[in-house]
């Protein structure tokens, strides 16, 4: 609006447009282009408040000012009556209504059914982008409006560590915007600004109105939300640069006769003004805004998040390797290391080569992903010492399993591998069944084990299936005991990033039937278990495996074990060490847990 308005009178008073003109060229002044975009993330500071104000002002100004423009070609041709509004309106909803909920029912339906081609899914938006230019067209308005909608439709289908995301923002950098700058300066004229002092006049003019404009906008901003100078700095020089939309609006509006030739190359000089401004300053701010958070955040002496994903076969590794990159901290450089153990056997050395070449082959897809893919092989008696000793040496905090559905009782669900680990270590560790790719899932459902948040590693498993949350652009349902919803969802709204949540309470989290009945193939269930003898485990937990073999055959779901203190982990493995040379293990196990609680019951009554 301060642009707009102040745009208009400088236009109206001081450069003596027309009316229509300057409401045009004011209204150029409102659009920006987030140029400077790649900065803020390269500095890793775009989960700021500031810069997610100017992206989503982006959409909002761009796609009004649009509007504005159909608006006033139309009264600048004569069409502007009552046919044209009714025609305008009842297009704009038909097209908003196609591309907002047409887009991504088609687009998951694709994700979920093509197989996971880079190049057939990158053709795949860039089809949907093209054929949204074409609907606008018919529906009365420019292109560019259908490309924004387009994005905002299928942005949630593409998380942003994925590796068509990165296909995308490779093509955009090096083909489109090269080629759009090129097109752009081929449009100057440099003899008409330089043949008298009128164009330059104009030049100037715009130039210093949209900078001021742009600049008071952000002091507003700051002032009525609270920001920093710094955040308000990050929003000018984020929102000042001008290019697709504003040369849209300018190049529309000299077709029509209502600019001349001094606009359109002032409007040129304007861009380029811009674009070099909101880099210096975004860059500058973003700088002393990095260095401002790696100062706040503090120091942990915990070890880096390291994830393993052991794979029994590499070429099943594809959808624990995304959930690996999407759980992952973005902040941090740690790499993800796949890994296959060969037993050691006569014929050790063969497969040995075959599963190295197996998985590289697999793990083709990750060259397009901004995360360091680390792929190891060990050779070890036994599955379970191999993944153990990775573990240990590569100091690893979170183990990503996939789920073994072959076998259906309690003592193979998940085999003696899964058993041992939990009895040896002490990390995180999510045994996974994906039956759909992640960025089709429309809910993430966590039902949440009783005294849950009593675990060390409670915090821990938040902040990893919010990521999840995140990238792949879904909500979170929590369903605990009401006794512990206050403290979760606390934990919660505390936690980042950001993700839309709800809560419900239920008496009776263990009854997997129940929740089996409203199953659905486009939700992920996360089971929060536990380890035995810890605080939260219950009886049922021993038998999830079985009971989610049995009702959740054709849904996807994570059983997720949080860490533990190396104490605790230790104190566990000797207990369970010392009564697996009984043949009574599972009941001495449950007196054991009962005797810890005990314990723990008169520690607190003292």
């Amino acid at each position: 609006l301060i642009p707009l308005i102040s745009g208009t009178a400088i236009c109206f008073y001081f450069l003596e447009f027309s009316l229509p003109a300057s409401i045009l060229v004011a209204s150029m002044f409102s659009t920006h282009t987030l140029i400077s975009y790649p900065i803020v993330s390269n500095l890793g500071i775009s989960k700021d408040e500031s810069v997610t104000v100017s992206v989503g002002g982006t959409i909002i100004t761009d796609t009004a000012v649009l509007m504005v423009l159909a608006v006033i070609v139309a009264s600048t041709t004569g069409n502007l009556d009552t046919a044209f509004w009714v025609k305008l309106v009842i297009s704009l909803i038909a097209f908003a209504l196609i591309i907002l909920y047409g887009y991504p029912i088609v687009a998951r339906w694709f994700f979920r059914n093509i197989p996971e081609s880079g190049t057939g899914q990158y053709v795949f938006v860039l089809a949907l982008v093209f054929l949204a230019g074409v609907l606008a067209e018919i529906a009365g308005v420019e292109p560019i409006i259908g490309a924004f909608l387009a994005g905002l439709a299928i942005n949630r289908l593409i998380p942003s560590n994925s590796a068509l995301m990165h296909r995308i923002e490779f093509v955009g950098n090096a083909i489109f915007i090269p080629f759009f700058l090129i097109s752009v300066g081929m449009l100057v004229d440099l003899r008409v600004i330089f043949s008298g002092t009128q164009a330059l006049i104009v030049a100037g003019t715009m130039t210093v109105a949209a900078i001021l404009g742009k600049w008071l906008a952000a002091y507003f901003t700051q002032k009525v939300f609270g920001y920093s100078v710094l955040q308000r700095r990050i929003i000018f020089g984020l929102s000042t640069s001008h290019a697709a939309a504003t040369l849209a609006v300018i190049l529309i509006g000299y077709n029509i006769g209502l600019l001349d030739e001094s606009v359109l190359n002032g409007t040129i000089i304007l861009i380029l003004i811009t674009c070099l401004v909101s880099s210096f300053v975004t860059e500058q701010a973003g700088r002393k805004m990095a260095i401002e958070e790696s100062k706040r955040k503090p120091q942990l002496d915990t070890k880096p998040e390291r994830i393993l994903v052991p794979v029994a076969n590499p070429k099943n590794v594809g959808r624990l390797i995304e959930l690996a990159t999407y759980i992952k901290d973005p902040a941090l450089p740690e790499p993800i290391f796949p890994l296959s153990v060969i037993k050691d056997t006569e014929d050790a050395e063969e497969k040995l080569h075959i599963t190295n070449k197996e998985m590289l082959e697999s793990l083709a897809f990750t060259r397009d992903v901004a995360v360091d893919i680390q792929p190891i092989t060990r050779v070890d008696l036994n599955v379970s010492n191999g993944i153990s000793r990775a573990i240990k040496e590569l100091f690893i905090t979170t183990v990503v399993l996939g789920w073994n559905a072959r076998i259906t009782t309690r003592q193979w669900i998940f085999g003696s591998i899964l058993d041992q680990l939990l009895n040896r270590m002490s990390q995180m560790i999510m045994v996974c069944k994906l039956t759909e790719p992640l960025n089709t899932y429309r809910q993430i459902e966590i039902i949440v084990t009783k005294a849950a948040q009593f675990e060390s590693g409670f915090s821990g498993w938040i902040m990893a299936v919010k990521r999840l949350a995140s990238q792949i652009g879904t909500k979170i349902h929590v369903i605990a005991h009401k006794e512990d919803m206050a403290t979760i969802q606390s934990s919660f709204s505390k936690s980042r990033p950001f993700v839309e949540s709800t809560f419900s309470s239920s008496d009776d989290t263990s009854d997997l039937k129940t929740f089996a009945t409203t199953a659905k193939k486009d939700k992920l269930y996360i089971f929060i278990s536990a380890r035995r003898t810890t605080v939260s485990h219950e009886r049922y937990l021993d038998d999830i495996p079985f009971l989610l073999s049995k009702h959740f055959e054709n849904t996807s779901f994570i059983v997720l074990y949080p860490q533990q203190s190396l104490k605790a982990s230790v104190e566990s493995t000797l207990r369970l060490d010392e009564y697996s040379l009984f043949p009574y293990q599972k009941n001495l196990g449950r007196i054991n847990r009962l005797v810890y609680r005990i314990k723990r019951l008169f520690a607190s009554s003292k």
